[in-house]
């Protein structure tokens, strides 16, 4: 290793290391005192400090802390505290083959233990450590594996039976096949996305879930949505974003700074914004989503919109989820477009 002198001083940072993370653990050390390099005193004063450091105790880097400090000030604490924790595991009811407490059931003796969460008819928090996806009632297409705060989003857009609906950021589907269910399998739904892979993922799930009200359009040019202008009655735009609200789900992308992507993901979601809402028809709504919970990817974008075209649309309703409430955040603005 580069810097290292003796293999010995190798040994030494390895032990090191090892000592360090058995105090964290709170587990015994070994009786070392007089070794070289070993200072018991020394260790202990980091580990004391360790413990006293929100950052390190959360395992939250500079660059999130200081992101979360400036976008969200005195509330930023408990969010990233919330951010830190283990995220808990939920599931939605595809009530176009069951209901939740007839999936509780099922799962129940299958092995998994589930329960109800405030607030949804179709959600379930999953307690127990099971194997989800090899269980007869997933096979059957009865749930998916969706935040509990994520499926409140297909909920905000209400979507009704009958109704010409265009999800366009659909990605593998998730959100698409919860407003299939809310649309009782019935009008048109059209799923968009710019990568073809996940459209085809989408197909598989949809049959699973007996979903047939779906239809997938590739955007492979700016046409494919010039062709939907004024065309739906309701779209959802789940915009692509910086992922904070769901950081704790992909622990990975923490250690990797994202304030310079951060420049190219708020002029991604403006353009976004600008290019498929239209496809909304006077009187239509629109919802703009993220799974961020930084205003500057969220209000502070639907601001912007709305100053552009302040006679074409109004807002008329947001909501955050935020992490400290026990789920992933989470933000939805609901637009109405006017003419």
């Amino acid at each position: 290793i580069s810097g290292l002198k003796r293999p010995s001083d190798f040994e030494r940072h390895v032990q090191r290391l090892l000592f360090s993370y058995c105090a964290e653990q709170g587990w015994p050390l070994p009786d070392l005192e007089g070794e070289d390099g070993f200072d018991r005193r020394s260790l202990k004063k980091k580990q004391g400090e360790a413990h006293n450091d929100p950052l390190m105790n959360q395992g939250c880097p500079i660059w999130l802390d200081e992101m979360g400090n400036k976008e969200l000030g005195e509330r930023w604490p408990a969010e990233r505290k919330a951010l830190g924790e283990a995220a808990k595991r939920f599931i939605r009811t595809n009530t176009l083959k069951t209901d939740r407490d007839t999936l509780a059931a099922q799962l129940s003796e299958e092995g998994t233990v589930t329960r109800q969460v405030g607030g949804s008819q179709v959600a379930l928090e999953v307690t127990s450590n099971s194997a989800l996806f090899r269980t007869k009632a997933f096979r059957e297409g009865k749930f998916e594996q969706q935040d509990a705060g994520s499926q409140k989003i297909s909920e905000f857009l209400d979507p009704k039976s009958g109704e010409r609906v265009i999800d366009a950021c659909a990605g593998a589907g998730g959100k698409t096949l919860h407003l299939a269910a809310l649309m009782e399998g019935k009008g048109q739904l059209i799923a968009m996305d710019t990568e073809e892979w996940k459209l085809e993922d989408l197909k598989k799930r949809a049959r699973r879930a007996g979903a047939f009200n779906i239809e997938t359009r590739l955007i492979d040019t700016t046409k494919v949505i010039k062709r939907l202008h004024e065309a739906a009655d309701k779209v959802l735009i789940d915009a692509p974003c910086s992922g904070t609200g769901v950081i704790r789900r992909m622990p990975d992308s923490k250690w990797r700074d994202g304030r310079e992507r951060m420049r190219e993901i708020l002029f991604a979601q403006e353009d976004i914004l600008e290019r498929y809402a239209p496809m909304a028809k006077a009187g239509g709504i629109v919802v703009y989503s993220t799974c961020s919970i930084m205003p500057s990817e969220n209000e502070k974008q639907i601001e912007k919109f709305l100053a552009k075209h302040p006679e074409e649309y109004r807002l008329l309703e947001d909501k955050h989820i935020m992490p400290s409430e026990g789920f992933d955040g989470f933000y939805m603005a609901k637009l109405e477009r006017l003419k």
